[in-house]
């Protein structure tokens, strides 16, 4: 094995789903070159000889998903497979994708030295040169910013926001990033597409695997597609289709036995009859009794940190829907909608 995987792994503390996730990550790179002068059929069939559950890169790169339950840190992990990617094999460009603008904000600082979740916390070529991060409203003046970014001998952490591309290319525009720059002569997408160590990571990518943006930025060419996500499937109208490039599996079940996600409660009525309410009242009734444990939980938990004087915790409520709101679910949307009167924190 690598020795950067230990030094990795021990520097950013991570869990043992992310250690192996990183492990498998350094095989990969062990058993196929990661370059634009590929065969791509060879490399499936590489790679899946040894992780037989990857029948199909579903790209026209190479592209392994790494399926961890939510809460066990796929962020963390973004920063250790770019500090692997970096120390092992000298790749300096990355591609991270969001799906939403509240993960593309939280990416952004979680990117940045100096804040609560830094990824790269205890990495030593991080601590004197921290990465170059260029966002969707900064790319067109990036260089400006951060001097001769293109000469720039650390590494460029480009993040972009799936869901804003999304609408840029609706009606058949081309997205902003392909609009030509000046200052390089050429679009900033042509110049990350020129690029020989690209690697894209996606985020969350079951939300927007299919979507118009994702097709547009296959035209990136990278070296490597990184997906991560705890749904590795799409759910349409009739079936819910499964990834065909899952390299790594580690879901919620896992994650609860193992301690790293916190066992739900679960509200309960007494003398509660079913048969008393119709489906819209139901849903109601269930999700007003979840905020209400939920906000008690958050009283008791804020009077928990001031007594202790420790770090408040904040507590989350999980909806779970028949279908997801990723795929633009009637049962999701409509659940949101007829109670948007319910806000959660």
């Amino acid at each position: 094995m690598n020795p950067h995987v230990n030094a990795i792994a021990n520097r950013l503390s991570l869990r043992q789903p992310q250690r192996d996730s990183l492990e498998i990550l350094d095989r990969v790179c062990e058993i196929v070159e990661l370059s634009k002068a590929r065969d791509l059929p060879k490399m499936l069939e590489v790679i899946g000889s040894e992780f037989p559950t990857v029948t199909d890169f579903e790209r026209d790169f190479p592209s392994l998903c790494f399926a961890l339950a939510t809460g066990v840190g796929k962020t963390r992990l973004m920063g250790a497979f770019t500090s692997y990617l970096y120390r092992a094999e000298g790749i300096r460009h990355y591609f991270v994708l969001a799906p939403n603008l509240t993960i593309y904000n939280e990416l952004i600082a979680d990117f940045k030295p100096g804040t609560p979740k830094y990824v790269f916390q205890g990495i030593a070529e991080f601590a004197t040169d921290p990465p170059v991060i260029v966002t969707g409203e900064n790319y067109k003046s990036a260089n400006s910013h951060h001097g001769d970014m293109f000469d720039f001998p650390g590494i460029v952490i480009n993040i972009f926001n799936i869901s804003k591309i999304n609408t840029e290319v609706r009606g058949g525009k081309a997205p902003r990033i392909k609009r030509l720059s000046e200052y390089i002569g050429e679009s900033y997408f042509e110049y990350l597409a020129s690029l020989d160590d690209l690697v894209l990571m996606m985020d969350e990518s079951h939300r927007y695997r299919a979507s118009a943006g994702v097709r547009v930025l296959n035209e990136l060419n990278p070296i490597l597609g990184l997906e991560l996500t705890a749904t590795p499937q799409i759910e349409g109208a009739r079936q819910t289709t499964a990834f065909k490039n899952v390299i790594y599996s580690y879901p919620l079940s896992s994650a609860l036995t193992d301690g790293f996600v916190k066992e739900p409660a679960v509200a309960t009525r007494e003398n509660f009859d079913v048969k008393n309410y119709d489906k819209g009242g139901l849903e109601k009734l269930k999700l007003e009794d979840g905020v209400r444990i939920h906000e008690n939980t958050k009283v008791e938990l804020d009077i928990y940190a001031r007594q202790s004087e420790r770090e408040f915790v904040k507590p989350f409520m999980l909806v779970v829907a028949q279908d997801t709101l990723a795929t633009r679910s009637a049962h999701a949307e409509d659940t949101l909608g007829k109670h948007s009167d319910i806000e959660l924190f």
